[in-house]
Formats: C-alpha cells, structure tokens, sequence
C-alpha cells in the first residue's frame, strides 16, 4: 500500500486560525454490471437461517437484505446499476499536534469504481472444509492478516453467501490530440492513456447471530490493463530535463481542465510507480431521503447526521470546537487545537436509523461515513480490506440491544458510586478536611472525595498540572493514609487519577520512585521511528507513553495500580488515551493507524482487568462486601470500550453556555454516546476549561455553576471538577449560595437512587443507557428527531429540560405521547397532557415551563411508580 505520510505541527507557533476542512476524495459513484449468463434472472439466496438476499437484475442489477421475519422490510440494499463496491490507492497524509489529527487524501494512483457481479454462490460448511486451499474460492479470505480458517466459520450460521466479481477502471485518454514540439521535432500525446485497472473482489455474507449478519470485503492483487509503450517511455526518459517539466506542466494544465489527478512521484517515474494493494475501500448503498442517522460514538455537536461526512478516528475533542472566539485563538496558538464539530475522544463505526437500519464496522481502521447525499451512503474504509455487520431490529432499544450484544456491555457500577456526590478536589490534605466540614455543615450526601492532585501538582502554561509519577505526594497530602481512614470511616471512598503516560521527575522534590526511569528501562515505553523512546509533546513538557502491546507493560502497571489501591484508594480517573502518535513504533509492529484506535481500548482493558483480579484476590472485608468495589472512569474510546471500561466522562467541556464544547454540548455527548452503546457516562458539574487571558476570558461563572449542578442531578454519576485554573473559576464551596444549592442537588440526585440502581442493572444486562435521547423510545415522533441538548429521558420515567443559556428562567419543554402517556410537574405538580385540539405534533406538545434556579424542569410519567417513590423521597429529603 501506499506509505503512510506524516507531519508534525507540534511546535508551530502562530498558525492559521481558521484551518480548512481536511481534503478527501469526493463521493465515488462507479457503474454495476453483471454477467447473464451466470446470474440472469431475480433470484433469492438463503444467508444462515434467519436472513435472505434477494437479486434482482431490473435497472442494472440491485441486492437486497432482508430478514425473515420480516421479507418484505429491506435492511440492507444497494442502488440498482450503481457499484456498491469499489477501491483505490490513495497517498494519504496526516498532519499532528498534540493529540490531533488531519487525515487528508493526497494523490490518487489509482481508482477502480466501477463493479461487475460474476458469481453468487451458495457456501455450506462442507464447501468450506473441502475448499479451504482453493485459490478461486477463499483466496480473499486467507491472506496472512485476516486469515479465515474453516474453523473460523464455525461461528456463523451456515449457509453463506459469496458474491464475487471484479472492480475496474475505465481506460481514459490522459491528452487528446495533443503534441509537443522540441525544435522541429513533434512529440503526440493524443494515444497515452492513463492505465486500466482490474482486481478481483470477494463479498462475504454470513449470519452472526439471529439479528446480525456478517460482511466482509477482500481484494486480489489487481492487474494493470494497459501502460504507455515501451517506445513512448524511452522516449520520455531520453528528453531532456526541460522537455519533461514542459510536458508535466502539459499534462497538469489538460489534466485540470478535464477533471483528471495528477500523481506525484518523481519526473520520470511517474508511470513506474509500484504498488501491488488498495489502501481505500468504498462501500456503497441505499437510504431514504428522509432518513435520520444517529450514533457514531460520543459526539459533542450533533445527534443527527444525514447530509454531514463523519470521520471516524480518537483524538482530542479540541478547545472551543468551533465556538468563538476561543477555536480561533486555540488555532492561532497551537495547530488545529481547537478542533471542529467532528472530533472526540471516543468515535465509534456505528449508527442507527429512524428506518430501524443499523450497521457498524469491525476492526480499528480510520473511516468515514459520507452520509452528504440524499440517496445513499457511501462509507470510506482507510485499508485493503473493511468488515461489519448489519443489525435488524424493529426499534431503537432492540438494536442497541444487539449491538451491545456484541461489542459488550459494562459491568454493574457499585452502590458507593452512585450513592452521593464524588468532590473534586485540589489542594492538599488540609484543604480536604476544611471543605469536607463545609459540606458536613450543609448535610450534603457524599460517595467519595477525587482527589486529582494526589502525585502533587506544578504550574504549566494551560494552568495548574499534575506530576505524571504515579505515586502519593506526601508533602502535599501530609497524613495521607490518615485522610484516606477517616474519611472511610463515615462511608466515604477515596479516588484518584492516573494516565498511561509517564513524565521525567528529575526537577520534582520528594519523589520515592521515576516511574519514567523505570518503564524506559524495561523498554515498554512507545518507541519512535529511531527506536529511541517517543517523547510525545503534552503542554510545556513531553511524556513517555506506555505500549500496551508489549507483553510486559501490563502486569508492570497493575503493580503500580495494585500500589495505589493498598493506599486505601477505590476508584481512579484512567485519563488520555486518545493521544498515540500515528508515527509510533509498538512492540506489535501494526498498523499505526489502527494501533492508534484501538489504545484506548488496550489501555481500559489494563484497568479492568486490575479491577477483576483485586475483587477475585482481595482479602477481609473487601471480598465479603459485594459494595466495595473498585471504579475507574475515562474519557478515551472506540466501539468496544464499553466491554471493558466501567464508566465514561466527556472530558474537557468549556466553562460556557455554548453548544459545541460548553453545558449544551455536554447534553449532546451523553445522549449520542448512550445511542452508541457507552450506557454510563457524564461530565464534570461547570466544566473544565478556564481561560484567562487579557482579551479572551471563559471563567466559570455562578450561575452556570448552578445550573451545570442541576443537570448533573440526573447524571448516573455526580461529580465536581475544579476545572485547569481553579481560582479563576466559582467553586461548589466559594459561597454559601453555591454550598447551599450543591447540598440541593445532591440530595435531588440522591432522591431518585432507587431508580438509578435500577438502571444500572438493566445497562449491564442490556446495553441501554441512562440518560437518554428520545429517540430511544419514540422513534416515529417527528419532532423527537430535531431534539439534541434541549431535553432527554432518565430510563423512561423521568424526564428532563435542563436551562442551558444564561439568564433563562423558564424552557420550551416537548411532551411525547406515544401510549397515551401524560406527564406531572414534580415541583408544582401540574399535569402536562395533550389538548384536545392542539394544532402541529401528532405526538405530543410544547409548553413553557417556569424553571428559576433550583427547580428545574423536571417531569415524571404520571401514574408511574417510580414518579412517585422520586416524589416521596423529594419530600423525605426536604426538597419538595
């Protein structure tokens, strides 16, 4: 394959504010053929025991999928005459800074877009058995990568489904009757053409399970058609220097004006260059004009996506995310830093639909997914091969359902947890004990303290950061073991934080070990292109980060784990993740790309297994309660992290109202996440990003402070953050007004605990998530569709309109009602149901709902159980 490209952009000082959507190809559309001999007539083809395909050869040929249980409903279909297949080799190029990432497409060698469908064959297990070895049957599928082996298919549901062909490209006169004269000798071009493409492709059908069908894409080697004679070549390499430039220039000028793209390579190489493999796939298929899509992981700007191109790839979220002015100065200072709409920490290959269409992507290689014209989707896969599956189901709950099936599902999070409000706190132990007596002072329900600070902290240019050395402070936490017991001893845990990357120590005073030292001398430390330890720029200072391919890192990090947890310590922040340089060298030798997608996996995989190994080895009364158990929480991930990481946070939302990287962002992360299977997660109560600067200034204000408060009462978990710059920012206990209202909406978020164990239980046995989008559960509400931030559902008894702008005391609330459902105000108790003749929704209604701080506006279900057992604690608790 072509190489991969890389451009560091790390130091640059002054940069462009505004930096330009990353160049890609643009949507490919490549024409289908079939051959009538062999597939003449509509036919249909049994997939496993559940699913059938149905051929037919009207307007140019067309597959469908379907499912049994439901013939007539397609899941899967392509355009009739149109490639659904198609491949190229492309230069690809990345630029870098800092944990962000531009994948731009570079030249293009070559494009094979057009399809011919030769055979669909009907495989049993014992074609598979009898022909592992055959060239012409399985010869995609057993390459030294991805080999399939007959044992391999044991999984699926027999019979299965290969569809094989060849994708081509045209052969195009580059110059038309065009020549060159050098002196008077007359050079034509009228009879070069660029070279005629052929591969052959396999397409692998295969059930998976009753609601999941298997896919997989493969290529031969392609064959080039034709090339320029051998006498047009010497020619070329027999002119002069100043010929060839004046023929390149040629070419470049005939090229532009005729839609062609030119190829980069060296003068008089350009047609010998030599690449035996794609590097790009193209999938290609149906959807319906008005289709919603939803997913895609954890994103911050948008719940919907149809007519927007989704890149799938982990990075940093960014710093403003298109929010102004704080993206521009981001930008100016550090390259692209302040990111766009479109970039998170945890994408994932995977969407839904409001047609009930659901599909995903297996393996870790960066995608995109072109979902910008009305009628199809168009997915690019950065590889030589792609893999998925397609879901059925008949509602946004059943496909969640079998999603999770597959990828994972988290465990039951402890009661501890979800108990109280977990304090975010800096500053040391004295610092501690004097805010736990404020809160004591205010009755307020605490789980746990989070002290981030616990390896000492040091001043940076973003702010106050921690020493990346592993281990407790004990000048800054003096009596740390003794913090740690009294605080356990009136049922409060201890948390802490930790990354995969270590921080050279020689300027820290009172350090008991270099962690750094010590990983660089084991060799378990990523590795740059010189095999010398990667120093990975982070804010004034570089890091080494840890290779989690390398057999010995794990063990090695659980001993620090299993250090920090005999300390006393229950829970931790797993931070980063996201940040692996595509130029790394890993002990596993992969692709860099897909080695980078997959960290964050790797790296919450280390922390859970921790996690099992100190619940099955633990001693006392730790392996007698089943409540005392460990939690870690991170922000890093990608489609299977919820197998393994136990809990998600967002990450670094601005301390603002604004949408793509402020409070309505946060609304927007948690909900899209849940969609896409990570059931818990939350952000930190007022954000995390403070910026203080003479003409740019984001400081957490009061009010926000409050309302992020309320928001989060309906978070599965409760959790302050003083934020990068605490001083700069109102704290929980700057004030009593502050102090008065956290104790307020701890005890709302406790009020409903019951409900939230509920839920907790039902995530870890279904995948659905606790706070949800309304989709979830009314998927043919039309104005549910255009909701992202303003509201969302806690399971589907509670419902949520959180103020999300400044000075607002009231919301627009929507009130669906599917089932006849009507809904009570839990502060004033008033009952919201459908006018009998309200014009506009169908569904449901609108209504303006007073919201001042304090009360916000927040409904039950009426006649539920679980509205009134909330209700009955609200009062308990002296809310209500």
């Amino acid at each position: 394959m072509p190489e991969l490209r890389i451009s560091k952009k790390h130091h640059k000082h002054i940069n462009n504010p505004f930096p330009s959507t990353p160049k890609c190809l643009p949507f490919i559309h490549g024409k289908l053929s079939f051959s009538p001999h062999k597939i003449s007539q509509d036919q249909s083809f049994q997939i496993g025991e559940d699913f059938q395909l149905a051929w037919s050869c009207r307007n140019g040929g067309c597959l469908s999928i379907s499912h049994r249980s439901q013939p007539d409903r397609s899941i899967w279909s392509t355009i009739p005459g149109e490639a659904f297949i198609s491949a190229a080799a492309v230069q690809t190029q990345v630029e870098e800074s800092r944990g962000s990432f531009a994948i731009k497409d570079g030249d293009v060698l070559f494009i094979c877009k057009h399809q011919s469908v030769e055979e669909i064959r009907v495989l049993y297990e014992t074609d598979i058995e009898e022909n592992a070895e055959d060239d012409n049957l399985l010869p995609g599928f057993s390459n030294s990568n991805n080999k399939r082996t007959p044992e391999s298919f044991n999984k699926s549901y027999s019979p299965f489904l290969m569809i094989t062909g060849r994708l081509f490209s045209k052969k195009t006169n580059i110059l038309n009757k065009k020549s060159l004269y050098l002196g008077k000798k007359k050079i034509r071009f009228g009879w070069a053409r660029k070279p005629s493409f052929v591969a052959r492709y396999w397409f692998l059908l295969e059930q998976k399970s009753s609601n999941q069908i298997g896919f997989s894409v493969k290529f031969g080697e392609y064959d080039k058609k034709f090339s320029p004679s051998a006498k047009n070549r010497r020619i070329l390499q027999g002119s002069s220097r100043k010929l060839i430039q004046m023929q390149r220039q040629c070419i470049a000028y005939i090229s532009r004006q005729r839609g062609f793209v030119a190829l980069s390579a060296q003068d008089e190489q350009v047609e010998e260059q030599v690449v035996t493999e794609f590097n790009k796939v193209f999938i290609t298929y149906a959807s319906d004009k008005d289709e919603k899509f939803y997913g895609f992981g954890e994103q911050f700007s948008h719940m919907e996506f149809k007519g927007k191109r989704v890149p799938i790839i982990v990075q940093e979220q960014g710093i403003g995310r298109g929010d102004q002015p704080i993206t521009f100065a981001a930008n100016l200072i550090s390259y692209r830093s302040g990111g766009d709409w479109s970039t998170t920490y945890a994408p994932s290959p995977f969407y839904m639909t409001s047609k009930m269409r659901s599909l995903y992507l297996e393996g870790y290689s960066y995608s995109a997914f072109d979902l910008t014209k009305p009628d199809r989707v168009q997915i690019q896969i950065y590889g030589n091969y792609a893999q998925g599956r397609i879901l059925n189901g008949n509602s946004p709950v059943e496909l969640i359902e079998t999603y999770t099936e597959t990828i994972g599902r988290p465990p039951v999070l402890p009661n501890w947890i979800i108990s109280g409000a977990v304090v975010g706190m800096q500053g040391g132990t004295e610092a501690v004990r004097r805010v736990w007596d404020q809160l004591q002072d205010h009755d307020v329900p605490i789980s746990a303290f989070w002290l981030q600070d616990w390896v000492g902290k040091r001043e940076t240019v973003i702010g106050s950061q921690l020493w990346w050395n592993w281990e407790v402070d004990t000048c800054h936490y003096a009596g740390w073991r003794e913090l740690v017991n009294d605080l356990r001893t009136h049922d409060i845990r201890v948390m802490t934080y930790c990354n995969p990357c270590l921080v050279p120590t020689d300027d820290k005073p009172n350090k008991y070990k270099n962690l750094f030292e010590e990983a660089k001398s084991l060799g378990i430390l990523v590795k740059d292109k010189t095999q010398g330890t990667y120093m990975i720029p982070n804010t004034s200072f570089d890091v080494g980060m840890l290779d989690f391919t390398h057999p010995a890192t794990s063990s090695w990090f659980k001993k620090i784990l299993r250090e920090m947890v005999d300390t006393g310590v229950r829970g931790w922040m797993a931070d980063f993740g996201e940040g692996l340089p595509l130029d790394a060298h890993l002990y596993s030798d992969e692709d860099p790309i897909e080695a980078h997608n997959r960290y964050p996996e790797l790296w919450a995989k280390v922390n859970r297994e921790f996690v099992d190994d100190w619940a099955a080895t633990c001693h006392g009364k730790e392996k007698e309660d089943p409540e005392e158990k460990l939690v870690f929480f991170m922000r890093a991930g990608f489609r299977g992290s919820p197998k393994w990481s136990m809990l998600f946070w967002e990450g670094d939302q601005m301390v603002s109202w604004q949408a793509n990287d402020g409070i309505k962002s946060s609304v927007t992360g948690l909900l899209s996440s849940g969609l896409s299977g990570f059931a818990f997660n939350h952000s930190d109560i007022g954000g995390y990003c403070t910026v203080d600067m003479p003409i740019i200034r984001y400081r957490r204000s009061e009010e926000l402070l409050m309302r992020w408060m309320e928001l989060n009462a309906f978070n599965v978990v409760f959790r302050t953050h003083e934020g990068n710059k605490p001083s700069s920012n109102c704290q929980f206990y700057s004030n009593r007004n502050t102090l008065t209202h956290f104790a307020r909406c701890a005890k709302i978020y406790k009020a409903w605990k019951f409900y939230r164990i509920q839920l907790v239980k039902e995530a870890a046995q279904r995948g659905l998530p606790v706070a949800r989008h309304l989709f979830l559960h009314y998927p043919d509400d039309k104005h549910v569709h255009s909701l992202t931030y303003q509201q969302f559902l806690v399971g589907t008894d509670i419902l949520v309109v959180p103020v999300l702008d400044k000075a607002k005391k009231d919301v627009k609330a929507y009130f669906p009602m599917a089932g006849g459902c009507s809904w009570q105000h839990i502060w004033t108790g008033k009952i919201f149901t459908r006018p009998f003749s309200h014009p506009g929704h169908n569904q449901g209604f609108e209504a303006w709902v007073d919201a001042p701080i304090g009360y916000p506006a927040v409904f039950v279900k009426c006649g539920s159980h679980i509205g009134e057992a909330f209700l009955r604690n609200l009062k308990a608790l002296n809310i209500l």
